[in-house]
């Protein structure tokens, strides 16, 4: 979603970044194009005004002019100005005595549906016990739909069967607590508009089970009108904060730089894909870091550690300190790379190499090519890799439907691999073509 935003920042401050001086001029020139691109990605007009002022005034101070990079300080303050429109405290979910109530509200089109049946996957993976509730009783078929996600993600849906939304709610939130739920998401039925009905229907629903949080669901697609439906929300609903679904569109990401500023709500979480484990707690200094192409670091962590169990971790680790690397530990490293999701956004997690992606596809299906290979091996060619002679690859290929030139460059690969874990593992500095042998500071 923010890839063309992100550009044209980056675009923007590229020429203070090399500047040994900063004057007016500069800084107002690079300002002008700064809210230029905020206004493209649909930021609200007063927020993209109010943001370039305050960059503007910060990096004409005295920090700034006595700094020694002056142009890299601008972009230390440009990140931590975006982290501030974002919402730079914490907003992580508050969880009372059990069972905490989560109320989802939204208009019918947003994805509330199924971010309750993500953020129950996420809370389960976590360690909770959440339970569905299905509160829509409006849109045909939506009780149905709760019932088979929660059956994909194994958690239990209570559907009452009163045609009153309000005692709906209130007996599936009785029938959780009788069974023991810790957590209970309420899916509450939307409109394609906000109207009055909408409205007293969340309240009276609100009042019934008094929930821990109230979250608005809104579709970062619709860009700026995302934000005016969180302002008509905010003035009859209070909400605690916001999920925002379909982030991993084309839309402009409008939505989430301005909904904080205006609404005075941070954004909680964020849907990333339509698979039901791509909802992420939503960190602004991350985000703010992805959009100046800085990348994600603490993020990747959180999907390696995710994807890898405690004690392969450990293996790994030992393994790597004594510079193995089998075909089984490539064929554990490439499991656990498309756990992490799909391979171009976790690669725009590392830093430097967001900028090296743009227009290139990343071809999945050839990792898929190298998995075959490596499965054509016997598992005493994969944790011996060095008797793999010209005949046995000869059988790989044709076992796998590849060639022998890719076998051939797979045993490579791993052979560099190998060397370069050895090197790491001694604490030195991995050596690479062109580039002289070094100690790991």
């Amino acid at each position: 979603m923010f890839d063309t935003l992100g550009d044209k920042l980056q675009a923007a401050l590229g020429d203070l970044r090399g500047k040994g001086r900063l004057d007016e001029d500069s800084v107002s020139k690079a300002m002008r194009e700064v809210r230029l691109a905020l206004l493209e990605a649909d930021v609200n007009f007063e927020v993209a005004k109010d943001f370039t002022a305050a960059v503007k005034a910060r990096a004409l101070g005295q920090d700034v002019t006595k700094s020694l990079t002056p142009g890299q300080e601008v972009v230390r303050i440009v990140h931590e100005e975006l982290t501030a429109l974002m919402g730079s405290g914490d907003s992580r979910l508050a969880f009372g005595k059990p069972p905490t109530v989560i109320l989802l509200a939204g208009l019918q089109g947003s994805g509330k549906t199924t971010a309750a049946a993500k953020l129950a996957l996420l809370l389960r993976r976590e360690g909770k016990q959440p339970a569905l509730v299905a509160c829509d009783l409006q849109r045909p078929a939506a009780v149905e739909q709760l019932r088979q996600l929660g059956r994909q993600i194994q958690v239990p849906v209570f559907a009452p069967s009163p045609s009153d939304p309000v005692a709906a709610a209130r007996d599936g939130l009785d029938e959780a607590r009788r069974d023991g739920r810790d957590v209970v998401i309420l899916d509450t039925a939307g409109r394609l508009h906000v109207d009055a009905e909408l409205m007293d229907e969340l309240e009276r629903v609100r009042a019934a089970t008094k929930p821990t949080n109230v979250l608005l669901v809104l579709d970062a697609m619709t860009g700026q009108e995302a934000v005016n439906v969180a302002t008509a929300f905010q003035e009859r609903v209070a909400f605690d904060g916001v999920v925002l679904t379909k982030l991993d569109g084309d839309a402009r990401g409008g939505a989430a730089l301005s909904v904080k500023a205006v609404t005075g709500r941070p954004v909680k979480l964020a849907s990333v894909g339509e698979k039901l484990d791509q909802l992420e707690y939503f960190h602004p200094d991350r985000m703010a870091s992805r959009i100046l192409g800085m990348g994600d670091v603490l993020t990747l962590i959180e999907k390696a550690e995710a994807a890898v169990e405690q004690d392969e971790q450990e293996e790994m680790e030992r393994r790597l300190r004594a510079g193995e690397f089998t075909f089984d530990d490539f064929l554990s490293s490439y499991r656990m790379l498309r756990k992490m999701g799909p391979l171009q956004g976790v690669l725009k997690l590392v830093p430097g190499i967001g900028k090296q992606l743009q227009g290139l596809d990343v071809d999945e299906s050839q990792l898929a090519r190298v998995e075959a290979i490596v499965l054509s091996m016997t598992p005493h060619e994969r944790a011996v890799p060095h008797v793999i002679n010209t005949q046995r690859r000869r059988r790989i290929a044709a076992g796998s439907g590849t060639s022998l030139d890719e076998v051939n460059k797979l045993m490579a690969a791993r052979k560099q691999m190998a060397k370069m874990m050895k090197q790491m593992g001694k604490g030195k500095v991995p050596t690479l073509p062109g580039m002289p042998p070094g100690k790991a500071r």
